[in-house]
């Protein structure tokens, strides 16, 4: 069975402070697409939704647009920008770097299907 979505017709759509994200859901795949505006960042805009320190969700990613820098909770730091995949274990802040939005495709289903959600219980 072949089963084919577009992304301009997301299955449903998360809104944050300065930023949402899109995301279809198929068989074997949830794919997300999310968009951050200059100023966004997850400790600010994201955090208080999750209810956690860090980011706990795992990104298996590409950059379509603008650029973000993401820092480890042990500190480690990296910088992702267009055309760049990226794979970032949980535990971890991000924000948008300069003055554009930042355009990141997500394959790993977590995004997809926990982002920006609120913690149940």
């Amino acid at each position: 069975m072949i089963e084919v979505k577009a992304v301009e017709k997301p299955d449903e759509r998360r809104d944050f402070p300065r930023g949402h994200l899109e995301a279809v859901h198929l068989t074997g795949l949830d794919f997300a697409v999310a968009t951050f505006e200059p100023g966004w960042r997850w400790s600010e805009s994201v955090a208080p939704i999750a209810g956690t320190e860090s980011c706990q969700v795992h990104h298996n990613g590409f950059v379509v647009e603008g650029r973000m820098r993401i820092r480890m909770d042990d500190g480690a730091e990296s910088e992702v920008g267009p055309g760049d995949v990226f794979v970032c274990p949980p535990g971890h802040d991000a924000w948008v770097v300069g003055d554009e939005p930042a355009v990141v495709y997500d394959f790993a289903g977590g995004m997809a299907t926990d982002y920006a959600k609120a913690k149940e219980g």
